[in-house]
């Protein structure tokens, strides 16, 4: 059986085409807009749970000389991230760590100017999502913005219905721990961070936010 931390292996070859079906652009647009709370100059940037490496592309364009740690526990997502980067910006090879791994992977001396959640805090049931949290903020240096991409609990039968469908389908084939959407804001709040910007996407069910 998949885990929510290595099962992304097994949707790798079709997860982000399943996304444009389904949501056309609004996920980019989300994290296209997420992006707009990235430090200037040459920060150290922290993305977990990238998936398949569009956002590195994002992230490198508006911030040529950021230096990336690209946490991912999906061997197959790692690897075209990888694949895709040295296709499309082979000169920004050498500022980029792809490491195979979680939030247990972050070593006690590393921190951070910036940190990147896209679609990925969803996944996980409470204690675990709280464990990430604390884990991610505790290598996130001091006024380091968060920027959050992802799902927003439902407010319609609509939204109710496509979550419960999303979450069947991706405790299937991936194994994740999570069963409903998270409200992720009080328990950013709960880290001490407060919501600075924020855009909403797909009829109010995506949002784009930067905390701080």
């Amino acid at each position: 059986m998949p885990s929510a931390d290595t099962g992304f292996d097994r949707v790798a070859p079709f997860y982000d085409p399943l996304a444009r079906l389904v949501f056309g652009d609004a996920l980019q647009r989300a994290q296209q807009a997420a992006l707009a709370g990235l430090p200037p100059g040459r920060p150290r940037v922290l993305i977990i749970g990238g998936g398949s490496g569009w956002v590195l592309g994002e992230v490198l364009q508006r911030r040529p000389d950021a230096r990336v740690l690209y946490l991912e526990a999906s061997a197959m997502m790692l690897a075209k991230s990888r694949a895709t980067l040295l296709q499309t910006a082979p000169q920004h090879a050498g500022q980029v760590e792809f490491r195979l791994g979680t939030e247990r992977d972050l070593r006690p001396d590393e921190s951070f100017d910036v940190i990147l959640t896209f679609f990925f805090l969803d996944l996980f049931e409470p204690s675990r999502l709280q464990a990430i949290l604390g884990a991610l903020n505790r290598v996130r240096r001091p006024g380091a913005p968060w920027l959050l991409a992802d799902f927003r609990p439902a407010q319609t039968l609509w939204q109710r219905l496509l979550l419960r469908a999303m979450y069947r389908f991706f405790r299937l084939t991936t194994g994740i721990s999570g069963r409903d959407m998270p409200d992720l804001h009080p328990e950013l709040r709960n880290l001490g961070l407060q919501l600075q910007q924020q855009q909403l996407f797909f009829r109010g069910m995506v949002e784009a936010s930067v905390f701080n």
